[in-house]
């Protein structure tokens, strides 16, 4: 699954998409979490650069020596690795692959300015430089690069290195969206929501967000599991469809659909109650640091429900929530309820978890 940095969490969106269908059905307007959308008012558009001049430019820099490459993908920079400057990116050469791609760049390939843009905003070789990493951004996705397209839109709205241009945003992830860029259509379904706040607001969102899940994105399909299972934008309500997408996001290690498929199996919601799958599901959400998913292990513990009863496990993952910030006066109560020997086991039970 590909993921980008500056992908909002799914959990806020869907707080967004269930928030919004309220407000539509009860006529009020609600205020959407913005994780990295910002919802400020907007500002005129930043009129797009000029090729950058060599003045003020980062200059070529010195060979570098082969690293590990990690996850890349030429894909994302609107062009297949035909030439030298790409070759040396998928290698992890990343100053060879600037030195190459620069001045290419200079003379308006857009491919070349993605690629220089890209190795800029990480800082991969050369000094980090989000502002100039911004301008070869702008004139790729002029140029229509789905990938600088969806990435200077996500800096129009953050403002941090460009002028804030929400309006700009906007148009740049539609297009980068409807190019098939997966990730502008999950953030352009998100932007839709924030801007209308309406069944047919969220009939719009909801078929982006379709496009992305059906392309494996976890957050989308985790999306879709919510408005599914709340009848959202003009879908049926369906928790039998909504409990197959959540299982599609589990399966990706998407830890909020992890603890929701494990309650919906507990409760049997959306399907044949599994209390022993869900238990595992929930524990598998507690162990990624989920600290709702580490209470309702306490308490399946504490009840024996898809699993033995063990009210020392039960204290140990409570132990464990506490100390996230998360409080439950149940759980409170058996903590109270032990022994200091017992209290003891479960704090060093915690440890050896956590």
């Amino acid at each position: 699954m590909k993921r980008c940095r500056s992908l909002p969490p799914a959990l806020a969106l869907i707080i967004a998409s269930v928030a919004a269908h309220a407000a539509a059905s009860a006529g009020e307007p609600v205020p959407m979490p913005r994780p990295t959308l910002p919802g400020e008012a907007p500002s005129d558009r930043t009129p797009p650069p000029a090729g950058p001049a060599d003045a003020g430019q980062p200059a070529p820099q010195p060979p570098d020596k082969p690293v590990r490459p990690g996850e890349l993908d030429p894909e994302r920079f609107g062009g297949k690795p035909v030439d030298a400057a790409f070759g040396a990116y998928q290698r992890g050469l990343y100053v060879t692959a600037y030195n190459l791609a620069l001045d290419r760049a200079r003379r308006g390939d857009p491919n070349a300015q993605t690629l220089v843009a890209e190795i800029l905003s990480r800082g991969l070789g050369v000094p980090l430089n989000n502002v100039e990493a911004a301008k070869w951004y702008a004139l790729a996705a002029e140029q229509g690069v789905p990938e600088a397209q969806f990435q200077y839109a996500l800096m129009l709205l953050d403002g941090a290195y460009v002028r804030r241009d929400r309006n700009g945003a906007y148009a740049l992830l539609e297009a980068a969206a409807e190019a098939g860029n997966v990730l502008a259509q999950f953030n352009f379904a998100q932007l839709i929501v924030q801007r209308e706040p309406s069944e047919a607001g969220m009939g719009k969102a909801l078929a982006y967000y379709e496009r992305a899940a059906n392309a494996g994105l976890a957050d989308a399909q985790y999306a879709m599991s919510q408005m599914i299972a709340n009848g959202a934008g003009g879908k049926q309500r369906d928790e039998a469809v909504a409990r197959g997408w959540l299982q599609r996001a589990a399966m990706q290690g998407f830890d909020t659909a992890e603890l929701d498929l494990g309650t919906w199996l507990v409760e049997g919601r959306g399907g044949p109650k599994d209390p022993k799958a869900g238990f595992n599901w929930l524990r598998r959400a507690a162990m990624s640091g989920n600290v709702a998913a580490q209470n309702r292990v306490a308490k399946l513990y504490m009840q024996g429900i898809g699993t033995d009863p063990d009210a020392s496990m039960a204290a140990a993952w409570y132990i464990i929530a506490r100390r996230a910030g998360l409080t439950d006066p149940e759980m409170d109560d058996l903590l109270n309820g032990l022994t200091p020997e017992e209290m003891k086991v479960a704090i060093e039970t915690a440890n050896r978890i956590r």
